[in-house]
């Protein structure tokens, strides 16, 4: 019997190369999980909507986050990517990596040791002659160094992943900007055995959000980043009403099939801190000279 389990798990291992990292080698992403285990909240909203909050205070009080964080720097600094052959394994991974160090700067990198109030303050539209946080070539990743756009735009909505077939534009409300605007951040890190599920509720739960989308009368209002990636919701369903109603819940899609016009909400680049922190962070930070 102990024969036959070896021989059926090697045949496992060569007949499934898409075995995946997230369940071989459950240990890589185990630095991050621990700071979302520890420090992510989540509250579901009226109508089954979502937000959730990135406790930032606690974490930095935390005596082990500098080891936790070097931790999964390294992990992702050493890992081969060649082996991400599988569609649910790549895109789970490179999720996760932006997720990860989106909230790697935000812990990091605090001008005057404060927290930033929105991740713009690190440059871009406050500081034009500044990369913004989107834009720097931070974070190491087998070797090479990427940006968050370029996971994003580069990799997960990218051209090789067009080509292939695994461009999904539901990673929209799964890569957190670490924003209260952003589609929120979950409680776990993305594997082959969540990725469906959890791309297919984040998404429903969106559209159950008041600040992702809402009907006032014939106007249906969505977040900006159906003004921002249009291009992937028509290639994905063929317009972005479309992409709602084949995603949202009975009853929003209903709602959304009443509308004539659409328009924006505006996107609360806020840092997505627990609520109460949020006007703690804003009284003590020094006011800046016009």
């Amino acid at each position: 019997m102990r024969g036959y389990r070896l021989v059926t798990g090697f045949l496992a291992w060569v007949l499934l190369p898409g075995l995946v990292w997230a369940d071989i080698n459950p240990g890589l992403y185990k630095p991050y999980q621990r700071l979302l285990s520890n420090y992510l909240i989540e509250q579901t909203l009226p109508a089954n909507g979502l937000v959730s909050a990135f406790d930032y205070q606690s974490a930095l009080a935390d005596t082990d986050l500098a080891q936790t964080l070097e931790q999964q720097r390294k992990a992702l600094a050493e890992f081969d990517t060649g082996t991400l052959e599988a569609q649910k394994e790549s895109v789970a991974f490179w999720i996760n990596a932006y997720n990860f160090f989106m909230l790697e700067q935000i812990l990091t990198e605090r001008p005057d040791g404060l927290l930033v109030s929105s991740v713009w303050d690190y440059g871009g539209r406050v500081n034009p002659f500044v990369d913004s946080v989107f834009e720097r070539e931070n974070f190491v990743i087998g070797g090479e160094r990427f940006s968050l756009n370029q996971i994003e735009k580069g990799v997960l909505l990218g051209e090789d992943y067009q080509s292939r077939g695994w461009k999904d534009a539901r990673v929209h409300f799964a890569v957190n900007c670490a924003s209260v605007g952003c589609p929120p951040l979950r409680e776990q890190i993305y594997t082959t055995a969540n990725l469906e599920g959890l791309l297919e509720e984040n998404t429903r739960r969106a559209f159950n959000t008041q600040h992702h989308l809402r009907v006032t009368g014939n106007t249906l209002y969505g977040t900006e980043l159906f003004k921002w990636y249009e291009q992937d919701f028509v290639e994905a369903e063929g317009s972005v009403r479309a992409f709602i109603r084949r995603w949202a819940g009975d009853a929003v899609a209903e709602q959304v099939a009443g509308t004539s016009e659409l328009d924006y909400i505006d996107y609360d680049w806020s840092l997505n801190l627990p609520a109460a922190d949020r006007n703690i962070l804003n009284l003590h930070r020094p006011k800046k000279n016009r």
